[in-house]
């Protein structure tokens, strides 16, 4: 991090901020730094501490802090049992990134909340059964809700969409459908005069397609599964999480590991 020019705290851990920033470039970090500087001036302080650097990753993360913009209990509450019915399935299985921070505050245009979740290294492969719970992870939210509430609301629309990108990816690009096979999809199509790439697709029959789309379904159906019966398994946690949430607006990552009897220091066990 570019933070020569800024005075640090001794409370600031730069290894741990390295982990929260990866595939940042350059300018990003730098754009980072001067953001946690003029929070630290902001707060009348002499030092950039570690609560700036954080802060300053959310916004970038999740936008800013929203904190006039009104939400109505139920939907509130609907909100805290989302956002820990993510961390408790991500705090459930290996493989996943560490839960850093869970909040109900909403931030930038649409997030109501959100589930910060740090990589503790840089990761340039990831196994067939990392990607698995990692779905499983993003729709802990929607399972969640229909567990407590008996029914779904549309807070779940990004987290379908990136669950089902990823699941899209391991059987068109991954190779990580038996049924499928070891065969890449996901051809771009190029003019040979124009440099446009057409969308991808039609250079596969339809049977394959709906064998495609039926093998995303079962990936997608089976993590829900999954999420749900650890949800259900640790309804207790999901309760006194989504509690504590609703009073502080914020909690560690750690206090949900706490509810669970778990030490940051324990390995995630398989569900």
């Amino acid at each position: 991090m570019k933070i020569r020019r800024v005075k640090v705290a001794p409370d600031v851990d730069l290894e741990k901020l390295a982990g929260m920033t990866p595939g940042m470039v350059g300018a990003d970090l730098a754009n980072l730094v001067n953001e946690a500087a003029l929070l630290a001036v902001r707060r009348d302080k002499k030092e950039v501490g570690m609560a700036e650097f954080v802060e300053s990753i959310e916004r970038v993360v999740a936008g800013l802090e929203k904190k006039n913009r009104l939400i109505n209990p139920q939907e509130r509450k609907i909100v805290a049992y989302h956002e820990v019915g993510h961390a408790l399935v991500a705090l459930s299985l290996p493989g996943t990134d560490p839960v850093q921070k869970i909040s109900i505050i909403p931030r930038g245009i649409a997030a109501l909340g959100y589930t910060m979740q740090v990589p503790t290294e840089a990761r340039f492969l990831l196994r067939r059964t990392e990607l698995l719970n990692r779905i499983a992870s993003l729709l802990g939210g929607r399972a969640s809700e229909e567990i407590v509430f008996g029914d779904i609301s549309t807070g779940a629309h990004n987290d379908l969409a990136r669950a089902t990108d990823l699941a899209r990816s391991m059987v068109k690009e991954y190779g990580m459908s038996n049924q499928v096979g070891q065969i890449y999809f996901a051809r771009e199509k190029r003019s040979p005069f124009l440099d446009i790439t057409a969308p991808e697709g039609g250079d596969y029959s339809e049977a394959t397609a709906e064998l495609i789309d039926g093998e995303i379904k079962v990936i997608i159906d089976g993590q829900y599964a999954k999420a749900k019966e650890i949800l259900t398994e640790k309804r207790d946690v999901l309760e006194k999480g989504a509690t504590l949430l609703l009073q502080k607006e914020k909690i560690e990552g750690t206090e949900l590991l706490a509810l669970m009897g778990r030490q940051p220091t324990q390995p995630q066990q398989a569900s």
